[in-house]
């Protein structure tokens, strides 16, 4: 059955690392795969930087700024129906982090309306360093913003808490404390919990409610981000 996964969250929460990872990951299965970008916003953050390696490990890209593949955006909404038409086994949609963002979802609302519930994840990624996510509060807002502006409904969360080159396992247990408490409120459960192996083994160790952590998926680090461009620039 083929399933689709699509990646929702503020800025900096991390969707675009875990989407290629999870192309990769997908690929190297030898699984046909597939990614749609669609963060037409953050030009200083985009999968398309990436595309080497996308390539190289057999990934097929769709995105407003690959010239590579012809992909304009005067034709991105027929590439993009590919997704629906072709022959995938995963599609995978990185969406920007914000109501834009977001809203070139809803044109696709009847596409995925017409999937079954089980082909179907939406993730919303949770890193709680950044902005309008720190508590379960900010958290349930900005998804229901989102969801609104999406026309879809999210179904899992993900714990993507680090702050970047001083990540540590201590950031994915605070992310751990709150979403625990977001997904009592909400109901949503907690999907997956990611960040650099070495961290999040430590933070396995501890034992905690599986409830809460879902399946954990280690990560590669295909984007690089300067601290100074996280904290002053927002990015």
């Amino acid at each position: 059955m083929k399933k689709f996964i699509v990646l929702i969250g503020n800025y900096g929460s991390g969707k675009t690392e875990i989407a290629i990872n999870l192309a990769v990951q997908s690929a190297s299965a030898g699984k046909n795969t597939l990614v749609i970008d669609l963060d037409k916003v953050n030009d200083y953050f985009r999968m398309s930087d990436r595309v080497d390696v996308l390539r190289e490990n057999k990934v097929n890209l769709v995105s407003p700024t690959f010239a590579g593949q012809g992909v304009t955006p005067s034709n991105m909404s027929a590439a993009v129906a590919s997704a629906f038409a072709g022959d995938w086994d995963l599609c995978v949609f990185d969406v920007g982090g914000d109501s834009a963002g977001a809203m070139s979802l809803g044109r696709y609302h009847q596409d995925f309306a017409a999937l079954e519930p089980a082909q179907l994840e939406v993730y919303d990624i949770v890193n709680v360093f950044r902005p309008m996510s720190e508590s379960p509060e900010k958290i349930l807002k900005l998804k229901e913003e989102m969801e609104g502006f999406a026309r879809l409904k999210v179904t899992g969360f993900v714990n993507n808490s680090n702050l970047l080159n001083f990540a540590s396992a201590d950031d994915i247990r605070q992310g751990y404390d709150v979403l625990k408490e977001t997904s009592d409120i909400s109901g949503i459960p907690v999907m997956h919990t990611t960040g650099r192996k070495c961290f999040l083994d430590e933070f396995l160790a501890d034992g905690r409610d599986a409830r809460y952590i879902g399946e954990p998926i280690p990560l590669e680090t295909y984007m690089h981000r300067s601290w100074e461009a996280f904290t002053t620039l927002g990015l």
